[in-house]
Order: structure tokens, then sequence, then C-alpha cells
């Protein structure tokens, strides 16, 4: 690849996973920054990293370093990602990429402005089962797409201090687990011309449950269903008037398809071979797009992922979930 440096900003259990695949790919992972120097020892001696730094500053500052994956709360993000663009960073930074549109719009001006590469870490479109789905549908091979479906459905914990349940730390199902389905609906169908949403709420005030239904150019309709506190049968359908791709669980990993016909034939059968999570394949898209200068992105583009946001903060507005100095952080 283009032998891009990389820190990861944080300490937590995403971030240990992206490590893990980094080292299985073969990547360069050089730092780590924590919050304690202690907290960055023991990841830097459990993933052999050679720089390890007791402040989010110290990370960003470091030479060795080229590119950034923040892993921090939802919250963080922004403030997160703004420090390490500002300190000619190229950033990599955990979905959902920011906790509003206008955070988003803010870390894609500072990114256009320095020239760097702004990317959210929405790894299912780059694992291989993706890239053939959207081959199948450039190819028309579901004719016209009527409909798409999709959950993202766990049993977390109901226990109001993790940072799930907590409105302070971005709490809820939809920033969480929603984002997955939303982006891949988007993905396959593109910006929503309607959206209607309804969710049940906990005692913190965070969402435990969101259901959307929305529209798309054309007339196709989407729905997802998000949940943190039960477990659904996490799988996806595109759904064509020749053909329709159901994919197995859990349909955001690394799993298997089938294009099936009207008649109920299998067309296709496809699945999928991959070496750990499955997060490498992201930070490989990351650094053939800074190769290649193309800091807009092209898979899941930066006006894209702002765009998005836009689409969840609508959903937020329906069902009552404002976070906390939402408008300072905003401002």
């Amino acid at each position: 690849m283009t032998g891009l440096r990389w820190g990861i900003l944080a300490t937590g259990g995403i971030a240990s996973a992206f490590a893990a695949d980094l080292r299985t790919a073969g990547l360069d992972l050089v730092a780590v920054g924590s919050r304690s120097q202690s907290s960055a020892d023991a990841f830097a001696a459990k993933f052999e990293i050679s720089h390890a730094h007791a402040s989010y500053e110290a990370l960003v500052s470091d030479p060795d370093v080229d590119v950034i994956y923040v892993a921090t709360p939802h919250p963080m993000h922004h403030a997160d990602a703004k420090l390490a663009l500002e300190h000619g960073k190229h950033v990599l930074v955990e979905k959902a990429f920011t906790v509003s549109r206008a955070e988003a719009e803010d870390l894609q001006r500072i990114a256009a402005e320095r020239g760097l590469l702004a990317m959210e870490a929405m790894w299912t479109r780059y694992l291989p089962h993706m890239v053939r789905i959207r081959e199948l549908l450039a190819e028309g091979a579901l004719g016209e797409i009527r409909a798409v479906t999709a959950d993202h459905t766990q049993r977390i914990t109901d226990d109001p201090a993790h940072r799930l349940n907590a409105l302070e730390l971005g709490g809820g199902a939809l920033l969480d687990l929603g984002i997955y389905p939303i982006s891949f609906i988007w993905d396959v169908l593109g910006a929503p011309t309607s959206i209607q949403a309804t969710a049940r709420l906990m005692d913190t005030g965070a969402d435990s449950e969101v259901a959307t239904v929305m529209t798309h150019e054309g007339g196709a309709i989407s729905t997802s269903l998000s949940s943190s506190r039960a477990v659904g049968p996490n799988a996806a359908s595109v759904i064509g008037t020749e053909a329709r791709i159901d994919i197995d669980r859990v349909w955001y990993a690394p799993t298997s398809f089938r294009v099936v016909g009207p008649d109920g034939t299998v067309r296709e059968e496809y699945a999928s071979e991959v070496e750990g999570r499955g997060m490498q394949y992201q930070a490989f898209a990351a650094e053939r797009l800074v190769s290649e200068g193309n800091f807009a992105g092209d898979i899941l583009p930066i006006a894209e992922s702002v765009a998005i946001m836009g689409t969840l903060d609508e959903i937020r507005a329906q069902i009552g979930v404002r976070y906390p100095n939402e408008e300072h952080i905003n401002g």
C-alpha cells in the first residue's frame, strides 16, 4: 500500500479490534494515544506499538504518524478529529461520524482547507461481500430496486451508566447500531425523499429501539430496525423486480448472501473469506485515497457521511432525542 503510519486515538474495545486487524493486514501501526500513560502502555504492549502517548495532544503531535483512527465515544469525535486534522493528520473517524450534521460539516470544511482525508469508519461498506453486492446492483442483476430492509439488533445492557444508555455520551441505539442499516440503505438507494421514524426510549432518555420507513428517488421504500435491548435476525435484503439479495446473519460483518430469482431459484451464492474481523479493508481504502490524493472519498464520500448525519438528525428530531450541550457542540 502507501506505507502510511497509523496512530490510534483511544484504547477501548473498538480500538483493540481495529489494531488487531491492522496487525493481521501487515499495516504500519506505530502509535497509540490515551488519557493515561498506563492505558497507552498496556495497549502498546498488547499490539507491539512503538510509541505510547499519555495524551491525545501528544499523539497528534507525533511526527512519525500520518493517519489517526479516532475511536472515542460519539460526542468526542468532532473535537478529537479536529485536533488531529489541525495537526496535519489524516483521520479515519469511528461511526457514527459525529453526533450531528453540523459537526460533520465542520470536519469536512477543515479537512478540505488543509488538504487532508477525513473518512468515516463505516467498515461494512468496504467488506468483500458488499463490494460484490454493489457490482450486482451496477449490473442491474435485480432489475428495478423496490425495497431494502435491514436490522441491527443486539442485547447489550440496561445499565443506565453504560455509554450506550447515557445521553451525555451520545447513547442510544441510533448512533451505535442504527447507523449501519441507515448507511446501507443510503448505499443502495441514495438519499431518502421522506423519513418516518418511531422509537422506544429508556428512562435515561436514550433510544433503545428505533424503526424507520423511508422513501427514495423513484419510489423505492426502505425499512430499518435497531435495538440495544433485544436480538433479532440481523439480516438484510435488497428486493428488485427481477431478483433479490438476501444477506445472512450478521449482514454488516463478513458473511454470505444469495441472489434469488422470483421463482426461488438461487442464481448466485457468495461466502466471505476474511481474515480477522474485516476492519482492515477500510484502512486499505483510506491508504488508497491518500495515495490518489482523493480526499473527497469514493465508496463513502465525506459529503455522503455529512448527509447521512442529516438523516440521523431528522430521525432524532422525530423520536425526541437530544444530546446535552448539543447547541454548544454545534456552535
